[in-house]
């Protein structure tokens, strides 16, 4: 902790007095008292703060925007009107040391930022702000005596236009009770309150239940459980085999049945009783809620629970969309599970697409509501329709348009399209020349293609123009390069309503690149952004195997 009192306060090369008027060392006291301690990110703050003040226009009313959680708000709070309370004041937590000040009215603002470079220029800050020695070995008090002297000479000063969506007063909306805890919430934030959404910090995660327990269940002898009905479903085992129930949920025991069950390792069982467990559900019974809340559009599930477990189902080809954050929620309430294959996977009508279940055999109702809450009107999967569109085939490259390199494009193209129930429009060769390439594109569209695919001409190469031939045909939002290995070199944009897809030189050898994953996509009219391909990076990588298993492999999940 720093002493104040120090005598590097008085030294003339310090900035004595704020542009507001305040006196520095009355601001360092104020902070010490408001912080608990005068740490250096709150010191460094206040000149950051005073050089936006300096900045801003007499009697403008200002927001303030600030990218980090550290130490800056409090000098924000301190200084100025704006505070997390009255919504003045917005924390975007960027994790970078900057501020802005902004007009409410027409978002001109100012922005301050620690410069990297100019910083090299105060050592002891330099060492303090990138952590390049531990806490207990830096000198404190000389660390102030430099930021006190240094005032913002190693600040950066942006005049910034704050985005009018960033820039609307906060408003809560509707209050809600929460069903799954009771507190009021506001409506905005979803079904349920973010806190039983799964963003409770509390260890105790479900609030109303603090003492949930298993049911107490009484297990029956074998030899005393004939004449009685099994209470869930008995499963056999047969290694590398088999794998099922024996007897069902609801099967009269007899005493032919007793040798079986011995031999599957049974000595006990769970039997119906008069009384069942008051405030618990039976495992069948929330299974099959859970899979129909689960089950959005084009999704269908079994009707009876096997195992306790419900089945999941595409009711329909097309691709498979997962909402991963309501499944994520809902897998965080105790007790339940929901497990879905990869979002944007191709599946087909009756093909398997997870399932769900209760973990234990009684699942206590408050973990039942809060389950069915996280996905209340907003099922975790659906299966969006993939639209065939006619085809249109442009093949650039000035080798092949001229004959000395046969057209292997179209074939492969063709081929990969027609799986998806495309047809195909039509197809043409051009040379490397963008009026030719522009040209191509107008007649293909002109045959009837509501689909564009150009293919090479995608390169570093200096006669690679399929780029510049598309922006002349008319070609806007256009997404070039992508992290998937094979096919970084592809290209996304549209004509109109038409979308386009650039193919690059690679899918002549390999069976799967960037194309195959993106052509689903584009079928079933999902955007696709760059953060979206961003995030296509995970697992886009192929290995390359010498028998391609695609899409059966590891490329794309």
């Amino acid at each position: 902790m720093m002493n104040i009192d120090k005598t590097c306060l008085d030294r003339s090369a310090r900035p004595a007095v704020l542009s507001t008027g305040m006196k520095v060392a009355d601001f360092l006291s104020m902070a010490k008292e408001f912080h608990g301690y005068l740490a250096p990110g709150l010191v460094v703050g206040g000149f950051m703060v005073d050089a936006a003040q300096s900045r801003m226009a007499a009697g403008v009313l200002y927001d303030a925007i600030c990218e980090t959680a550290y130490c800056l708000p409090d000098a924000i709070q301190l200084l100025t009107p704006c505070t997390t309370g009255n919504g003045w004041m917005r924390v975007l937590d960027f994790g970078r040391y900057a501020l802005c000040l902004y007009d409410k009215a027409s978002g001109e603002g100012v922005r301050v930022s620690v410069d990297s470079a100019l910083i090299n220029g105060f050592p002891r800050i330099r060492e303090w702000f990138y952590k390049e020695k531990p806490k207990k070995e830096q000198d404190t008090d000389r660390l102030l005596q430099e930021i006190l002297e240094a005032g913002s000479g190693y600040f950066a000063v942006q005049e910034v236009m704050v985005a009018p969506e960033r820039r609307k007063p906060r408003h809560k909306g509707m209050t809600l009770d929460c069903r799954v805890c009771g507190e009021a919430y506001p409506a905005a934030h979803g079904d349920i309150c973010r806190a039983c959404q799964g963003e409770t910090p509390y260890a105790q995660f479900f609030p109303l239940a603090p003492d949930i327990k298993d049911a107490a269940l009484q297990s029956v002898p074998l030899q005393h459980a004939v004449g009685h009905k099994l209470l869930h479903d008995v499963t056999e085992i047969v290694p590398g085999v088999s794998k099922g129930p024996l007897f069902r949920k609801g099967h009269l025991v007899s005493e032919t049945d007793l040798c079986r069950l011995q031999k599957i390792g049974r000595n006990s069982l769970y039997v119906e009783e008069d009384a069942l467990p008051d405030g618990f559900v039976h495992e069948n019974e929330a299974a099959q809620s859970f899979a129909k809340a689960l089950a959005g559009e084009g999704v269908v599930h079994s009707m009876e629970a096997v195992e306790g477990k419900i089945t999941l189902f595409a009711g329909r080809s097309g691709l498979l969309r997962v909402d991963a954050d309501r499944l994520r929620a809902f897998n965080q309430v105790p007790g339940v599970m929901g497990a879905l294959r990869r979002n944007f996977t191709v599946v087909k009508k009756g093909d398997k697409l997870g399932g769900t279940r209760s973990i234990p055999l009684y699942l206590p109702e408050p973990s039942f509501n809060q389950a069915l809450a996280a996905l209340e009107n907003r099922p975790a999967a659906r299966v969006a329709s993939i639209n065939p569109l006619p085809a249109g085939i442009l093949v650039t490259g000035t080798e092949v348009f001229s004959g000395l390199v046969k057209d292997r494009f179209t074939d492969i193209i063709s081929a990969k399209v027609k799986a998806f129930g495309c047809p195909v429009a039509g197809s043409m060769i051009v040379p490397d020349d963008a009026e030719a390439i522009r040209d191509g594109v107008h007649r293909l569209m002109e045959s009837g293609a509501k689909l564009i695919i150009t293919t090479a001409g995608l390169s570093v190469d200096p006669d690679d123009v399929t780029r510049k031939g598309l922006v002349l045909a008319g070609a806007v939002d256009m997404l070039y390069g992508a992290p998937i290995l094979p096919g970084a070199m592809t290209l996304l944009a549209r004509i109109g309503d038409i979308p386009v897809m650039g193919v690059p030189a690679c899918a002549l050898f390999f069976k799967a690149t960037s194309f195959d994953r993106l052509l689903p996509r584009v079928l079933a009219g999902i955007p696709i952004t760059r953060n979206d391909l961003a995030e296509m990076g995970h697992g886009a990588f192929c290995l390359e195997c010498e028998t391609c298993r695609y899409p059966n492999c590891t490329f794309g999940q």
